[in-house]
């Protein structure tokens, strides 16, 4: 059974998350062309992508990786080994110390955190910088907006001092969420009004995530042109975090539909979960899109998508199809190989989807199978 996705899905156990090789190296090679282009470093923020399977090959391409904390900072170390970014909103004491040891680059949040944590920083020789916050929102999703009213993350200007304390060698900036170059040219417009006075000197200035580089209108020529013109201005090394944008098209979620109900609609129970499984669909919220199948209305049968949990509100979507869904046919969501595996959970006792990897044989490969302790050793 080869699916429009190109691969035999009939031997898959679901749920099951694929990442296809192939796609994931077109991604990567865009972004290191856009990093030899432009100047400037990529890193994997693994908070949007943590499949360390992949990380050998992401390594090849990529100058390390960007983590929110302790334990994706240990997994950048001990599974890519290559530079080694951290930025968290407040470090714990019990767990700065290790960090100080496996980290290149440390951001801190506050001033009053770097105050806190500065003399194990320092002793650790890393390269130590600071969050701004440039208070200029480009996104309209609130839920992922840095620059948002009362936010707690970043420095503003107003909360800046004189001059930066001896130490902080680069500044880091965080505001995008999906968006194209010229959101970034408006935020580092603000950057430059509020912060000008801080980026001469500075040996980096790192302009976060968001950056969707690999989606098809995406404006490289555009990045390419900010990054080069930005490090002219100031002489500082330029790192950019996408995480999407490594994954991005590059992953797939197959469920199995487990059941047809009715109720004002034909409604399809899956074996994956919205609520478990794809979480974005009702944070962002969004809807996802599924291989062969139409919008309400627009094919002949239409179905609301459901999950097997208790939740009301575990909700895929409305899709039509050409034929009637039936119990045991199995569905593709496309573009889920980004914020799905790093935000899955077991509410209800749901198990936690395989993961398979698709190389250049086209034949996917289990990566990852979990089970009952899976979920038993996450309580007491």
């Amino acid at each position: 059974m080869k699916s429009q996705v190109g691969f035999d899905i009939s031997g898959l156990q679901t749920p099951c998350y694929v990442v296809d090789e192939a796609r994931l190296i077109k991604n990567l090679e865009i972004l290191r062309a856009v990093s030899k282009d432009a100047g400037c470093r990529i890193l994997l923020a693994q908070k949007a992508f943590s499949m360390y399977y992949f990380y050998p090959l992401i390594g090849r391409y990529l100058h390390g990786t960007a983590a929110s904390g302790l334990f994706e900072a240990r997994l950048g170390f001990e599974a890519m080994g290559k530079e080694n970014h951290v930025f968290s909103p407040a470090y714990r004491e019990e767990e700065f110390g290790e960090i100080a040891r496996i980290c290149d680059h440390i951001v801190f949040n506050s001033f009053s955190q770097w105050e806190r944590f500065e003399r194990k920083a320092r002793e650790s020789g890393a390269s130590l910088g600071i969050r701004i916050n440039p208070e200029c929102s480009t996104q309209s999703h609130a839920i992922y907006d840095p620059c948002a009213p009362a936010s707690r993350l970043g420095v503003v200007r107003a909360n800046f001092p004189k001059r930066l304390p001896d130490g902080i060698e680069g500044l880091h900036f965080h505001t995008l969420c999906e968006q194209n170059a010229d959101a970034l040219v408006k935020t580092l417009g603000a950057v430059e009004e509020r912060f000008g006075d801080f980026l001469h000197g500075l040996k980096w200035v790192n302009f976060g995530g968001g950056h969707h580089i690999t989606r098809a209108d995406y404006d490289t020529e555009l990045l390419i042109n900010t990054v080069r013109a930005f490090r002219e201005r100031y002489g500082a090394e330029v790192y950019l975090e996408p995480g999407e944008a490594v994954a991005l098209d590059a992953g797939y979620l197959v469920t199995t539909v487990a059941d047809i109900v009715k109720n004002d609609m034909e409604i399809a129970v899956l074996d994956a979960s919205a609520a478990c499984h794809m979480p974005d669909v009702i944070e962002m919220p969004y809807r996802p899109g599924l291989a062969g199948a139409g919008r309400p209305g627009e094919k002949a049968y239409t179905y609301r998508l459901g999950g097997p949990t208790c939740l009301a509100g575990d909700i895929v979507g409305d899709y039509s199809f050409e034929k009637p869904l039936k119990a045991g046919d199995r569905l593709v969501f496309l573009d889920m190989a980004h914020y799905t595996m790093v935000k899955t959970n077991t509410f209800n006792g749901m198990a936690l989807p395989s993961i398979y990897a698709v190389g250049a044989d086209r034949r996917p490969k289990l990566v990852r199978r979990f089970g009952y302790e899976d979920f038993k050793t996450r309580l007491s």
